[in-house]
């Protein structure tokens, strides 16, 4: 085993990372999970060259392994993606590799709270920015892990608390912005305005604070960048949603629409996004039976559109 098999690794895992921000976790997952089968096992059921080409090698295939499990998990796999994120914090330990331990960790949590579990989300969250994960880590990195431990600290109604980690982690994205990149691991490459903006805006709405969220999710949908289609379109179905809760159902409506039109002939194939469909589908469906014309056109768009994302 190599630094150039290494390098293969890192790049490999920047092509799905990628694909998925754009196309969701349900386009190429075979195709990383036999690649995990293959190569990756080969490379590390080889001899290395030195124990720091060993290490990076783990890191490598634990970054890799940890982006299948969040592949399966925007693809609503929910067992698969767990079994795999248990595998990839257990391999970047043996790495030594402390932030992207505390970065697996946060994905585990970010899963936990959307599932309905805050308690385990809290702790899998409070362990992401424990000790060295979170010192160790990039500004950028350590602004993804306090948002997420923000959200989980709303979904236990610990309101301060969440407050003050979502100040904390807009204050590590503001020093990352200040540095530049250059010292930053590739994996984080998708964190940045919009990505916190999104996460604020869930944190204030577990708390109860619908127009701050409101404003957030805004935020989110007007700085967030054509590469990262899939998360864009669940932002958007997000809002929506919100947006119906209070009573403001034109609004509601025109922001479906504007996931539609993301998601029509994208290629997206998310099973997030589907359930954001599905979510948007119900909520339709008192007004449609009220004789919503656009309730209507909206609900037969979104039944096309179930059929090709995932």
């Amino acid at each position: 085993m190599t630094k150039s098999h290494v390098e293969a690794m890192r790049e490999t895992a920047m092509f799905f990372s990628r694909r998925d921000q754009r196309l969701g976790g349900r386009a190429g997952h075979a195709a990383l999970l036999a690649y995990l089968r293959t190569d990756v096992n080969r490379y590390l059921s080889g001899r290395a060259i030195d124990e720091g080409v060993r290490r990076d090698a783990l890191s490598a295939a634990a970054e890799l392994t940890y982006l299948a499990g969040w592949m399966s998990f925007d693809s609503c796999d929910h067992g698969p993606a767990q079994r795999a994120f248990a595998v990839a914090i257990s391999l970047a330990a043996e790495a030594d590799d402390a932030p992207l331990a505390g970065h697996i960790l946060r994905a585990a949590a970010h899963q936990a709270v959307d599932l309905g579990h805050p308690r385990r989300a809290l702790d899998l969250a409070t362990a992401s920015i424990g000790d060295r994960r979170y010192n160790r880590a990039s500004p950028r990195e350590r602004a993804l892990l306090g948002i997420v431990h923000a959200r989980a600290l709303a979904a236990t109604d610990h309101k301060a608390e969440a407050l003050r980690a979502a100040r904390r982690a807009a204050d590590d994205l503001s020093s990352a912005d200040a540095i530049g990149a250059d010292d930053e691991p590739a994996r984080v490459f998708f964190f940045g305005e919009a990505s916190l903006a999104h996460e604020t805006a869930c944190t204030l709405r577990d708390l109860g604070d619908m127009t701050a969220a409101e404003e957030q999710f805004r935020h989110s949908v007007r700085t967030r960048g054509a590469p990262f289609a899939r998360t864009h379109a669940v932002t958007l179905g997000y809002l929506g949603e919100m947006q119906a809760r209070r009573g403001q159902v034109e609004a509601a409506c025109a922001t479906w629409g504007q996931v539609l039109d993301t998601l029509e002939g994208s290629g997206i194939q998310s099973g997030r996004v589907r359930e954001m469909v599905l979510t948007m589908r119900r909520a339709l469906s008192p007004i449609r039976r009220r004789g919503g014309r656009t309730a209507t056109e909206l609900d037969q768009r979104a039944r096309t559109i179930l059929r090709t994302v995932g």
